[in-house]
């Protein structure tokens, strides 16, 4: 029988042990064959009218899953090498060399790979497709393109996959030289020393995690720490602060607790309690590294993934708040606005819901009466009349009528944040008219405009008279203002329009931003949900191969059980309480550290991301939960075969 022979045979006789290990590689290979495809497929590429921006974002995320994969699989690999140190030097002392031992391994390992390898590409050929057909809904494109397999990622994912296979076959390969054979066969008993809790470094943990957390939900703008450390360093402050405190809760918190909770006489004693925290107690240590990256990776992935989502969930509203108005444009010439409407009323698709001409006047306006550092000492305000901004506000079915009067004025901010913006109400700005300097005093403002923001960014609304009165002062513009039926469709009729206004009118579309965002949107929840998922099965995985060799270690200790009388069900209740400690730390940490940056974040950008953010989530937290109950599963089977 030859090694490779054996080295086969190994892998049938383990593979229930390998299964996860073998079916996160296949899964990470399909992702990474799927980045890699997309890149290079036509019909992509041809809707998007060869867009650099998606071909440099796949490269991106292609890159980023190949050194996260490459780091999973060496981990990963170093899990079950560990496990299999007793077996190893078990074939040392039966007389088989070192050298035959190493390539044994190496061949193991090189055979999983080279199979995970094939699967992952012919999975991800087959789904290949249906992928595009995903990619092209989330951006708004309602295209199906031909399937096809893409020659050069198949050889850019060999490449990629055979060399992270090759390292981590000759990490196995090396396992036989590294380790005296006394220290093989005693692999198992490696970090089993009770770990020590210590008051202060646990009352560290907290103080450097609220830390952390203070300074992120500080206003940016009005932080004196932000200021002082700056935009740079603070970021830096928070990740060192907030990692670190992570770690200390697991290595020294967590301890602190269990064994506060020992003291719980009558807890401790009750079934076999004193098995599962004495365990815990013992591995706290040698887990707090594991948990760190689980919390800190699980904490990225659901901030990344949220924050796409949220940008999804959210772009039809933001498209909304920024055009009211389906299409609107300076009147720079009447011709082409008479053009304009007939396209309008003549097009079959869409019905003219409204239809409005505002004349507006634009003034270069001294606003030092703001006070405020943000803003410069002039800035240029489009003026609009009551009468006007109540009809337009009427048609844009808001619920507001003004009653201004003499040189009251209420500025309309569609972009308004409590931190930056002004305090509007009792400010008076000036302005230079042909005859004199005109003062007017904000009473109110609103949160939105009844102007589309890329032609009109700035504007006030002012009594009719002051209105009349300047209108004799200052050459008014007339813009124009159109409503449609079904505008979130409407990208022939939009074309139409831009072919025929020019430049200088400042057309501005809802259709053009809405578009715009769902492509931008879509492929970051596209990108984002995938290596998210990725991540997922990686740090699930992690958790997974660590309890499962810790099981092996543990066998002897359900067998004592087992000999005093210990039902299954007990042991069964038991390991579920270990695992529900294991599996919960990480879990709530990561969601508490994610929950925090994107509250700051909702902060900064003034939208309210509860919806989406509980949604991805839950989603998450569901297939975590899975890989608890296939864990406590497994762990199950390993110990109850002592019996």
């Amino acid at each position: 029988m030859t090694l490779f022979s054996i080295a086969k045979k190994n892998i049938k006789m383990n593979f229930s042990n390998y299964f996860l290990y073998f079916a996160s590689m296949i899964f990470s290979i399909v992702i990474y064959f799927t980045f890699v495809s997309l890149k290079y497929d036509k019909t992509i590429q041809a809707t998007s009218d060869g867009s650099t921006k998606i071909s440099s974002a796949f490269s991106g995320a292609a890159v980023v899953l190949m050194i996260f994969v490459a780091i999973f699989i060496w981990y990963s690999n170093s899990f079950f090498t560990r496990k299999r140190k007793k077996e190893v030097g078990l074939y040392s002392l039966l007389g088989v060399r070192k050298k035959q031992i190493g390539k044994m391994l190496f061949y193991e390992n090189f055979i999983m790979g080279l199979l995970a390898l094939i699967i992952g590409i012919a999975v991800g050929s087959v789904l290949s497709k249906l992928f595009v057909a995903l990619l092209m809904k989330l951006m708004g494109y309602e295209v199906v393109g031909n399937f096809s397999i893409s020659v050069a990622a198949i050889i850019n994912t060999v490449i990629v996959f055979l060399l992270i296979t090759l390292i981590t076959s000759f990490q196995g390969y090396r396992l036989i030289y590294r380790f005296k054979l006394i220290e093989l066969f005693q692999a198992d008993k490696e970090g089993e020393k009770e770990s020590r809790a210590s008051f202060i470094v646990a009352l560290l943990s907290i103080i450097l995690i609220g830390t952390g957390y203070w300074i992120a939900l500080q206003n940016l703008m009005d932080s004196k720490v932000w200021k002082t450390l700056g935009f740079m360093v603070t970021p830096m402050v928070i990740l060192v602060t907030v990692i670190l405190g992570t770690y200390f809760l697991f290595s020294t918190l967590t301890v602190y607790v269990l064994k506060l909770s020992r003291k719980n006489k009558k807890s401790y004693w009750k079934g076999i309690n004193i098995i599962g925290t004495s365990q815990l107690l013992y591995r706290m240590k040698g887990n707090a590294r594991t948990l760190t990256i689980i919390a800190v990776l699980s904490a990225t992935t659901l901030t990344a993934v949220c924050t796409a989502y949220s940008m999804y969930y959210n772009n039809r509203t933001n498209a909304e708040k920024f055009n009211p108005n389906s299409f609107m444009f300076i009147d720079t010439n009447n011709k082409v606005s008479q053009k304009v409407q007939n396209i309008m009323s003549q097009n079959k698709n869409h019905q003219v819901i409204y239809h409005a001409a505002i004349l507006t006047l634009e003034v270069e306006a001294d606003i030092t009466g703001f006070k405020n550092e943000f803003y410069g000492n002039e800035m240029r305000y489009t003026l609009i009349s009551n009468h006007d901004f109540n009809k337009l506000a009427k048609e844009q079915k808001r619920n507001e009528n003004l009653t201004l009067k003499g040189e009251e004025a209420v500025v309309l901010d569609a972009t308004y944040m409590d931190s930056i913006s002004p305090k509007y109400v009792g400010s008076s700005i000036s302005f230079k008219t042909n005859k004199k300097v005109q003062h007017i005093t904000f009473t109110d403002f609103k949160k939105y405009s009844v102007f589309n923001l890329y032609t009109i960014q700035n504007s006030i609304v002012v009594s009719d008279e002051l209105f009349a009165q300047l209108q004799s002062e200052i050459r008014p513009l007339n813009v124009e203002a159109y409503k449609i039926t079904n505008d979130d469709d409407a990208k022939q009729l939009s074309k139409d329009v831009q072919a025929l206004v020019p430049e200088k009118a400042n057309l501005s579309s809802f259709y053009a931003d809405y578009s715009a965002g769902l492509e931008s949107s879509g492929l970051l929840i596209f990108m984002g949900g995938f290596l998210g998922l990725v991540f997922l099965a990686a740090t699930g995985s992690i958790i997974y191969f660590k309890q499962l060799t810790e099981a092996g270690a543990d066998k002897g200790r359900y067998e004592i059980l087992y000999k005093i009388g210990v039902k299954k069900k007990e042991v069964r209740k038991s390991i579920a309480k270990q695992m529900l400690f294991i599996f919960a730390l990480p879990l709530l940490a990561g969601i508490a550290h994610c929950a925090v940056a994107l509250t700051a974040l909702s902060n900064l950008m003034q939208t309210n991301l509860v919806l989406p953010v509980v949604i991805c989530m839950g989603i998450y937290t569901i297939a975590y939960i899975v890989y608890y109950f296939l864990t406590v599963n497994s762990y199950y089977k390993i110990v109850i075969k002592t019996k």
